[in-house]
């Protein structure tokens, strides 16, 4: 064949070669090996998501309740004493006697707290006046400090009620 000069194309033959090199594919196994090992442990506990999902039930029940007592224009009640019973309720005062019913329609507004995590609230029960603030359930007109729900799993997950707002974050 002989010589190529430098201002030829190399054969073809030659320039068909390609693929990767035995030291690329190790190192992207062993990179695979190592995120397998970090991360499936954390994505397969079922402890994160059940905390994480019971955080935002929470969260999405208290603005439910903020929003109700703005709509209807009544005090609703959220008791953290009762949460698997009678979670939320609604009244004409701060007592809040009568249930609110779930959002499906059917039965008292609850929710269920897994095994394994906790719900720790600054204050027990409160209500919502008819402008969304909280107040304290034994005071109508009295307001109260804001207020925090600690959910604790996995790590600890802090919702708060803002004192004037009643803005649940």
């Amino acid at each position: 064949m002989g010589f190529v000069k430098y201002n030829q194309k190399m054969p073809k033959s030659r320039l068909s070669l390609s693929g990767f090199t035995l030291i690329e594919l190790v190192m992207v196994i062993v990179i695979v090996g190592i995120l397998a090992i970090t991360v499936l442990p954390r994505l397969f506990s079922a402890t994160t998501f059940q905390s994480r999902g019971l955080t935002d039930q929470v969260q999405a029940s208290l603005r439910y309740a903020q929003k109700v007592a703005i709509a209807q224009h009544k005090f609703v009640c959220a008791d953290f004493s009762s949460i698997a019973t009678n979670f939320l309720t609604i009244g004409a005062t701060n007592t809040c006697g009568t249930s609110l019913v779930s959002t499906s329609g059917s039965g008292n507004y609850v929710l269920k707290v897994p095994s394994g995590i906790t719900i720790t609230p600054s204050t027990t029960k409160f209500s919502f006046n008819a402008l969304g603030q909280p107040r304290s359930a034994s005071l109508p007109d009295a307001a109260i400090a804001t207020v925090t729900v600690t959910v604790t799993g996995d790590i600890a997950r802090t919702i708060t009620v803002e004192a004037e707002t009643g803005y649940v974050h």
